[in-house]
Parts: structure tokens; sequence; C-alpha cells
């Protein structure tokens, strides 16, 4: 049975289009019949995750259930959230509305299991509201993974990357920012990281694979792919 994908976006937008495009990316298909149906709810009014994780703004909680009733309503067969802080408060929505979440953390899991088999530990590039939240570093570690993430000041400019006035969420995805998650990434493998995370949906829209010398683990990428399994369509190879 085919089913549809519902996508609970808008955070942010640009994201939001990235994980549609690999899903279409990533779908065999030889003609637009051939691909899956998609229900897209982008909402970028949702507050900041991270804000809210470090107790500094309001809970995106409300407007994150609202997506996911949305989508369920119209059809949508299961959802996903391509913004990793956004799974902290999953929790409290997974019992208010009934309909599947296929979860980025889940995913990369499985994928590193599979694919880099030897890894031992992974440096976390990520939001300091991700990094708060632990939710790579318990993920990967209950497969027993360890994780290891940036020091302060290196966190900073992580984030100056990701939502400064010069970084991704302004729009700025070469530069600067890239250059900046790019290094960071560097300074993890120096402590001794076997692979990367892209931990912050963000962040896989400035550093790729070819950057950095050790696998990089794309919870957007892979997750479009086990949405397309999901959905019960056949992923390219």
């Amino acid at each position: 049975m085919k089913k549809t994908i519902g996508i609970l976006g808008g955070m942010g937008p640009e994201v939001t289009a990235y994980f549609y495009e690999q899903i279409v990316k990533q779908t065999k298909a030889e003609t637009d019949q051939d691909h899956i149906k998609a229900l897209i709810y982008s909402n970028p009014k949702i507050p900041p995750r991270t804000d809210a994780i470090l107790k500094t703004g309001p809970s995106p909680t409300p407007l994150i259930l609202e997506g996911f009733q949305r989508l369920k309503d119209s059809g949508a067969d299961f959802v996903v959230m391509p913004c990793v802080t956004a799974h902290y408060f999953y929790p409290e929505v997974q019992n208010q509305v009934n309909i599947p979440l296929i979860s980025l953390l889940d995913e990369a899991v499985k994928w590193a299991q599979i694919e880099v088999p030897e890894l031992n530990k992974a440096g976390l590039v990520a939001s300091t509201g991700t990094l708060e939240s632990r939710l790579f570093h318990d993920a990967f570690g209950k497969a027993g993974i360890g994780v290891i993430h940036p020091e302060e000041d290196e966190q900073n400019q992580v984030m100056e990357a990701i939502f400064g006035p010069k970084g991704i969420k302004s729009g700025f995805t070469s530069g600067f920012p890239k250059e900046t998650l790019a290094s960071v990434a560097k300074i993890l493998i120096a402590r001794g990281a076997d692979a990367i995370i892209a931990g912050c949906t963000e962040v896989p829209l400035v550093l790729k694979d070819q950057d950095i010398p050790v696998p990089l683990i794309e919870p957007l990428r892979i997750t479009a792919r086990a949405c397309i399994i999901e959905a019960g369509y056949e992923p390219k190879d």
C-alpha cells in the first residue's frame, strides 16, 4: 500500500525545501507519476527551538502539535520533521495525535550502524540547543557510540555560522559559514571523531562529504530515503 508523506516544515524554510528535494532526487522514478504523494505544512512562525530548550523563549509545542494535526487531517500517513531540535518536543506531542513520526535521530543511528560499523566516536556539529538537549548523545549512546562536541568558544563560532547575520539562517551558504563549520568539524576529527554528525539541519546546506576526511552522518538525506521506503516506493541505489 502506498502512503503519503507529511512534512512538518518551516524550521527553517530552506531546510524544508532541501529535504523535499532529497525525497525527489532519491526516489526511483521515470515520470512525474512515479513520485510520492507528499503534504508539506511549512510554518516559519514556530518559535525557535533552541531558545525554548535554553529557557529563553516560548515553547514551540502548541504549533508543532497543530502541524501534526493539520497533516493528519489532510491525509498524511506519517510525519517527518526536518528539524532536529524539534524532536526534543515530540514526547509532548505524540500522545495527543495519532500519527507516526519518522525520526531523524533514529534513522541516523541505524544508518551509522550499517554504513560505519567501526564507529566508536562521532563529532557533533549542531546548535547549542541540540547540544543541551543531548538528543544525539542519548540516541547514539544507546547504540554504544560516543559523541563529542565543540568547546565553548568553538560552539560560539558554530552558532554564528548558523544564526549570525552572515550565517545559514540568513541565506548564506558559502564563505564564512562553510569555512567555519568545516574548521570545527576538523577540530573534532583531530580529537578522535571517526565521523561527523550534521546535527543541525542547516549544517548539510554548507558542509558536504567532500569537505571532511571522515564520513558525514547527514540525517536529512538518510531520513529522506527512509521516508521513501516507508511510503512504499523504491529509492535509487
